[in-house]
């Protein structure tokens, strides 16, 4: 029982993991952590080879360990396709966020909402297992196991949809 509860907690924490991702105006490290750094032949992500602060609510200050990354990191950033365009000052990076358009801030709303009904689907196919596992067990059939763990499925699986919900408001307000 309380494997599936683990595997929704786990659900949620992607989508807010997902949530993060998206920029919403307010400049955060988690938007950089997609990127990957090519350091001596391997991709690493650029938190474990730069600091990454934020100086102003716009703007991302990257301070690599190595002097020598700030050109990999320069072009990971471009790579990364994530519409952030960093500029070299001297050993640092920074990455100024740009003023958010309308259309753009409907854009966002589409993709954490898409993020959003992800995180539910998810949520509803561990029910579903869960559902199915225990009509599995039951030598009644199907039918019989399904009526008997519908009130678990609902119990357990309610609250974890609300925390998906929780995090779309937080992104579209």
């Amino acid at each position: 029982m309380s494997e599936y509860s683990e595997k929704m907690d786990k659900a949620i924490e992607a989508t807010e993991r997902e949530f993060s991702k998206i920029r919403a105006g307010q400049a955060s490290p988690a938007i950089l952590n997609g990127v990957r750094i090519d350091y001596y032949g391997t991709p690493t992500p650029i938190s474990q080879v730069a600091k990454i602060s934020v100086p102003e609510p716009r703007m991302l200050l990257v301070t690599p360990w190595e002097k020598s990354m700030v050109d990999a990191i320069d072009k990971a950033i471009l790579a990364a396709n994530i519409g952030l365009t960093p500029m070299k000052d001297g050993n640092c990076i920074r990455v100024t966020l740009p003023i958010l358009t309308t259309e753009r801030r409907k854009e966002l709303a589409k993709i954490a909402r898409k993020h959003a009904e992800d995180g539910r689907v998810a949520i509803r196919n561990i029910r579903r297992r869960r559902s199915q596992e225990a009509a599995g067990r039951n030598p009644e059939g199907y039918r019989q196991g399904y009526r008997r763990n519908r009130p678990f499925a609902r119990r357990k699986g309610s609250r974890h949809p609300q925390g998906v919900v929780r995090g779309l408001r937080g992104k579209s307000a």
